[in-house]
């Protein structure tokens, strides 16, 4: 066996998956990660940080062309996986493991590859003609979209310059313009936000969702009891996640495997009534999502959203562990954060507006968003 040989199976060892999340598609993405996680890989938060690209789900036409983008940014050795079903997760990892090995094929590929990643423009062309391609960089543990322009003296090499733009004391202050998703760790999928920063400050948000008018009209397939609270942990984890608890993350993710895996509802339940002890013990925690996005009953009775939804990311947070031990001990019980996603995506701005980028991803992961959970989406904007 020759050196090259010997480090690539050392690298298999730690490989770096970059998991891609097809709108609805979130329980085949969680036995991706599971499977992850039995081979002793770990999550990529980056194209750059990533050894493998898998795609989970069938992705439209404008989900595509952003996967495309992001294929072309990972380095090699790389491969690439799409994993159209539950059955597919262990041989599509098995592709990625040999892929990775395959001399050959790594030098063949470097060989082949551009320059520099192409840049698709359907997505953008779609949802506002001045909006150039979408262009991926990373920030804050996460994958942030920066904004291109058409006229590309304003985005050389397709990188977005500030502008400048009045600040709320009436000077002038530059103004960047860049996108949150629709790939990105602990995000929506297909989510789409687009900021406007004065500094580290969001001034203006607009939402959107790609491939929108494919979901169109697209029936709600009935949900269990045992998955919609393993959903519930998995936005729990989103949450924690960002917030830099990994080990709370960790119990919340362990808990969304054992009710996806069919395991006795006592073990979850277990796991629930720790984690909602643990984080309301938890100063450090409280402290950081005090007073995060606020909402009143009569803001949400106003929009038509659920109330449950009121409060800050704090409350919600444990509003949500709270739902989810319900959800296990009654199951009859509804869920109360079900919510149409055209009127949850038009609250973002008001929520984000005001508040730096770290902390608008914690408001908007403790909303609990299901992008695959309503047929009334549409493009915003």
């Amino acid at each position: 066996m020759g050196m090259t040989e010997a480090l690539s199976r050392y690298a298999l060892r730690r490989v770096h998956v970059l998991t891609v999340e097809v709108p609805g598609e979130w329980v085949l993405r969680a036995a991706v990660e599971q499977g992850l996680a039995h081979r002793g890989w770990c999550a990529a938060v980056s194209p750059a940080d990533a050894d493998v690209l898998a795609v989970c789900g069938v992705p439209g036409a404008q989900l595509a062309d952003v996967v495309d983008l992001i294929w072309d940014q990972l380095p090699g050795p790389r491969a690439r996986i799409d994993v159209g079903d539950m059955h597919e997760v262990d041989a599509a990892l098995r592709r990625a493991a040999a892929a990775l090995l395959d001399c050959g094929r790594q030098r063949e590929d470097a060989r082949n590859r551009a320059a520099s990643p192409t840049k698709p423009n359907k997505v953008a062309d779609q949802h506002e003609a001045d909006h150039g391609a979408m262009h991926h960089d990373m920030d804050h543990g996460g994958m942030h979209d920066h904004m291109g322009h058409g006229d590309m003296d304003m985005a050389p090499a397709g990188i977005a310059l500030a502008e400048g733009g009045e600040d709320r004391d009436g000077l002038e202050m530059d103004v960047l313009h860049l996108r949150l998703g629709p790939v990105l760790a602990h995000w929506p999928a297909g989510l789409v936000l687009r900021c406007s920063l004065q500094g580290d400050v969001i001034v203006d948000a607009e939402p959107w969702w790609v491939d929108s008018e494919h979901r169109h009209g697209c029936a709600v397939n009935p949900v269990q009891d045992r998955e919609c609270a393993a959903r519930q942990c998995d936005h729990i984890e989103d949450l924690l996640a960002l917030a830099g608890w990994s080990r709370a993350a960790g119990t919340a993710r362990q808990t969304r495997d054992l009710l996806l895996g069919g395991s006795d509802a006592g073990q979850a339940q277990a796991q629930l009534d720790k984690l909602d002890r643990v984080v309301r013990r938890s100063r450090l925690l409280r402290w950081s999502l005090r007073n995060l996005g606020p909402l009143t009953a009569e803001d949400l009775n106003r929009r038509q959203l659920p109330v449950a939804l009121s409060g800050d990311t704090y409350d919600r947070l444990l509003t949500r562990i709270g739902q989810t031990r319900e959800l296990l001990s009654e199951p009859l019980s509804a869920n109360i954060f079900r919510s149409d996603l055209t009127r949850i995506s038009d609250m973002l701005p008001h929520l984000v507006r005001g508040l730096d980028i770290a902390s608008a991803r914690l408001v908007i992961a403790s909303l609990g968003i299901d992008s695959g959970a309503s047929g009334e989406s549409g493009a915003h904007g």
